[in-house]
C-alpha cells in the first residue's frame, strides 16, 4: 500500500525536516520564557542537550512529529533556537548520538506540552482508525486521506506515526469503506437488480454502444432528437426501478463518489471490480435517474424557447408590413 502511494522519495521526505517559511519560522521557532525553562541547565543538561530539546520541542507543533535526524532541522530554525539559547548553532550536530536519548528528550517535551503517542492498540489508535474509516466513506485519494490523517493528529495532539504505518492504515480504511458500502446496500442488490446492473455492461446492438455509455453521453443541442432521447433514457431507468432505488444509508459524498467512477470507468475496468461493480452502477443509477428528468424538463424548456424565439421575428415582420390603422380624430 505505501509503496503504491508514495515513491521512496517521497517517503524520505514524509519523514524528514522540509523547508521552512517565513511564518513558519517565527511562529514555531520563538521559544517561550518557559519553553525555555524547561530546558534549564540546572538540571543538568549541558548546551547541546539543551538545543538538541528545544529543536524537538519547536518542531512538534510545526510538523507533528519529529525526525529521527534532529540534526538535519532547517539552519535558519536552529540559529533562531540556538540565539535564545545563548549557545552556537553547532553544538547541535553532537546532539542524539543515542537514539535513547532523543526518544526520552521526545517524551518529556510531549508531556511539558501535552501530547500524546498513538502505540498499536492504544485509544489515540482506535480513534485514528474511526476518522480514517469516516473519511474513506467520503474521499477515496490515498494521499488526501493521509493528509486529512496528519491534520487530525496535529489538532488532536497526537504524534504521527511512522509514514509506513499511517499509509498502511490509510489502506486499511479504504478497503473497509468499500467493504461498509457493500453492506450498506447489499438489500437493494437482488438478483433482478443485478441483472439489470450487468446488462449495462453489454452493448446493446440497438445503440451500439452500451447502456451505460449511453447514459453517460450528453444531450449535444436541444433539438426534438435530443429531447427523445433523453426521455428514452428516463423511460429506460424508471424501467428498472432506479427512481426507487434509495441509497440515502451512503453518505452523499460516497454516493457522489461512486456514480463519478462509473462515469469515468471503462466496461473493462468495472468489470474487473468484480463484486465492487455493483454498489458504483446502483448509486450511479439512482443518481441518474434524478439528473436525467431534470435533463429531460431543462432540453424540452430549451427547445421551446428556441422555437418561440424562431418564431418571434416572423411575428413582428408580419405585424410591420400590415396595413396602418389611423386613430379616429387623427385626420
Amino acid at each position: 500500500m505505501s509503496e503504491k502511494m508514495f515513491s521512496e522519495e517521497q517517503l524520505e521526505q514524509l519523514r524528514s525536516y522540509p523547508e521552512i517559511a517565513g511564518d513558519e519560522l517565527i511562529r514555531h521557532f520563538t521559544p517561550t520564557a518557559a519553553d525555555v525553562a524547561f530546558v534549564d541547565p540546572g538540571k543538568g543538561r549541558g548546551p547541546v542537550d539543551r538545543l538538541g530539546m528545544l529543536v524537538q520541542l519547536c518542531t512538534l507543533p510545526w510538523l507533528g512529529f519529529v525526525p529521527d535526524d534532529v540534526t538535519a532541522a532547517p539552519a535558519a530554525a536552529v540559529a533562531r533556537v540556538a540565539e535564545r539559547l545563548g549557545v552556537t548553532p553547532a553544538a547541535l550536530r553532537l546532539y542524539g548520538k543515542r537514539d535513547q536519548t532523543r526518544s526520552d528528550h521526545l517524551g518529556l517535551i510531549a508531556k511539558y506540552l501535552e501530547w500524546q503517542t498513538a502505540p498499536a492498540g492504544s485509544q489515540a489508535m482506535k480513534e485514528l482508525e474511526q476518522f480514517l474509516l469516516d473519511r474513506a466513506m467520503e474521499h477515496e485519494p490515498p494521499t488526501l486521506l493521509f493528509n486529512l490523517a496528519r491534520e487530525y493528529l496535529m489538532a488532536a495532539k497526537v504524534i504521527r506515526p511512522g509514514v509506513l504505518i499511517l499509509a498502511k492504515m490509510v489502506g486499511t480504511a479504504r478497503k473497509a469503506a468499500s467493504d461498509l458500502t457493500s453492506q450498506l446496500v447489499g438489500h437493494l442488490l437482488t438478483a433482478e437488480v443485478r441483472a439489470d446492473l450487468e446488462r449495462m455492461l453489454v452493448v446493446d446492438a440497438g445503440l451500439g454502444m452500451t447502456r451505460l455509455e449511453w447514459l453517460v453521453s450528453p444531450a449535444r443541442d436541444a433539438s426534438s432528437t435530443s429531447v427523445k432521447t433523453a426521455i428514452d433514457k428516463l423511460t429506460w431507468l424508471r424501467a428498472i426501478d432506479a427512481h426507487q432505488m434509495d441509497v440515502s444509508v451512503l453518505p452523499n459524498e460516497r454516493r457522489r463518489f461512486l456514480a463519478q467512477v462509473a462515469r469515468r470507468s471503462t466496461n473493462q475496468g468495472l468489470e474487473r471490480r468484480k463484486e465492487r461493480k455493483f454498489p458504483i452502477l446502483l448509486a450511479f443509477v439512482a443518481q441518474a435517474a434524478v439528473d436525467q428528468l431534470d435533463e429531460v424538463v431543462a432540453l424540452f424548456d430549451q427547445a421551446v424557447s428556441a422555437r418561440e424565439s424562431r418564431a418571434s421575428p416572423r411575428r413582428t415582420r408580419r405585424w410591420s408590413s400590415g396595413p396602418r390603422r389611423v386613430r379616429p380624430g387623427n385626420w
